[in-house]
């Protein structure tokens, strides 16, 4: 069920995640109206479902993340608080560093980017949030989550470094054109 509910709620967003051009569109970008409420809703009753039984488990924690992501009317109504505190429980029953790596973007919004970037670097071993070359390996996206909250910060030059490394890191060409304009753009406003 929280599998179900977690599939339901990723996919009611799905139409809201690229632009007509196929590039990608962040979450607090995304046009909400796009996003189907319906699947919203049955992914939620889902949800509610399965918590109900009070046997948590790992896709219905992930859920929930993706349900208070789906209930703020705005990017900037999210219940960071909250999302975090699934993020620790999603830590307590895996162990991920995705997860953890997920926390500490959203402790960067709850608490503000340096306390993100403070969680980043106890999970990269680097006060930058990701580690030096030769440290062992680099976990996906924590350069671009380190860049993100760098600007949030206001450190722009580190940031329009960390997204330039981050799109060489890139999985994808969507994510790869994605992070290249976001260092683009910060190498436009520091040039300024």
């Amino acid at each position: 069920a929280g599998l179900l509910a977690l599939m339901l709620l990723h996919h009611a967003r799905r139409a809201g995640r690229t632009a007509a051009d196929g590039s990608l569109v962040p979450l607090a970008e995304q046009d909400r109206g796009r996003w189907d409420t319906a699947l919203i809703a049955e992914g939620v009753e889902i949800l509610q479902a399965a918590l109900a039984r009070d046997r948590l488990g790992e896709y219905q924690a992930q859920a929930a993340v993706a349900a208070l992501h789906a209930d703020a009317p705005t990017a900037e109504e999210t219940d960071w608080v909250q999302i975090v505190e699934w993020y620790d429980e999603l830590a307590r029953l895996t162990d991920s560093p995705v997860v953890r790596l997920n926390r500490a973007v959203a402790v960067g919004e709850a608490d503000g980017p340096r306390a993100g970037l403070a969680a980043l670097a106890d999970l990269t071993g680097s006060p930058g949030g990701t580690p030096a070359r030769g440290q062992g390996p680099r976990l996906p996206r924590a350069t671009a989550a380190a860049a993100y909250l760098h600007e949030r910060a206001g450190d722009l030059a580190t940031a329009a470094r960390l997204y330039a490394d981050a799109a060489r890191e890139a999985p994808n060409l969507a994510e790869r054109d994605y992070l290249t304009r976001q260092a683009a753009r910060l190498h436009t406003r520091l040039r300024g």
